[in-house]
């Protein structure tokens, strides 16, 4: 098994991302997916600004994905894609159909990310033959569900998202703007003010949901490092840390040494990250409700 960092969700300022990435390319983690994945808005890095950071990392010795938006709205955004899924050197997450559609149509490789609604074998095997190479399984799904689908072993690699905030939902609405009043179209990019999206609570206040501009995630932070020895037994290739902050890089790292030596592997049980700043949940591998937690699995 390997670790991978995903996309960076939230929007930051560019020489933070810069910054961010510095810090990546020094690190252990072999497999790093890059680019923007949840709203063209956000501008504060270009496609270049993108494909200087891969040069980087790829020079650093990493394995780089570039991931694509999860909500293809407009013709100025697929024209966009169409520069990413055909850059000539880095494979693609398709993110939106419209990826899988120009990745298949020019004979090229890629990762079908979470975001991409495949909940049988069928339809995964379909994909396997336009050219995908691995499957970020969605996280609505459980362990169970899983095991079932690669019970024959399947010819692309499994990647599961273990450790981050959740990716639930996208809209056409922005709800970062809505909060502050401005319409999507003139959002003035508010979604810079929360580093890690902003948290909705329930009349009862108690975290329910985090607003990330058109994505909706959870607010607790999805925590399946005890259960990486399962993964690997059952045959996942790739276990995702979500990136939140530069923490996320330390555990990337411990995970990677986890890997390294498995017997380190069961010392990692939920909540015992004292970086965490907020709740964790487990519950959707379990074949339960999202915000469960399943202390000891």
């Amino acid at each position: 098994m390997h670790i991978s960092l995903g996309p960076l969700l939230y929007c930051w300022q560019k020489q933070q991302v810069t910054d961010f990435y510095q810090q990546v390319a020094a690190s252990q983690i072999p497999l790093v997916y890059l680019g923007e994945a949840v709203c063209s808005r956000r501008r504060e890095l270009k496609w270049g600004d993108y494909l200087e950071l891969a040069q980087m990392l790829k020079q650093a010795g990493k394995e780089v994905v570039i991931s694509t938006l999860a909500l293809i709205e407009a013709p100025s955004e697929y024209t966009e894609l169409k520069r990413q899924v055909d850059n000539g050197e880095f494979m693609v997450e398709a993110n939106d159909m419209a990826a899988v559609y120009l990745a298949n149509e020019h004979k090229l490789p890629f990762v079908c990310g979470a975001s991409i609604n495949n909940y049988n074998r069928a339809s995964l095997d379909i994909l396997q033959r336009f050219g995908m190479q691995r499957f970020v399984m969605p996280v609505e799904l459980s362990k169970a569900w899983l095991s079932q689908v690669i019970q024959q072993k399947p010819l692309f690699e499994v990647e599961v998202l273990g450790h981050g905030y959740l990716p639930l939902a996208h809209s056409a609405r922005c709800f970062t703007a809505r909060h502050k009043q401005l319409t999507k179209d003139h959002c003035e990019t508010v979604c810079r003010e929360y580093s890690k999206g902003l948290v909705a609570q329930t009349q009862e206040q108690q975290p329910l949901l985090r607003l990330n501009g058109i994505q909706t995630q959870s607010a607790s932070c999805l925590d399946l490092r005890s259960e990486i020895t399962t993964m690997a037994q059952m045959g996942v290739d790739v276990f995702r840390v979500s990136p939140s902050s530069l923490d996320c890089i330390t555990t990337a790292n411990t995970l990677v040494d986890a890997i390294n030596t498995p017997e380190n592997a069961q010392d990692f049980a939920i909540g015992s990250d004292a970086n965490l700043e907020t709740t964790q949940c487990n519950g959707y591998w379990f074949g339960e409700a999202g915000l469960a937690v399943h202390a000891n699995p």
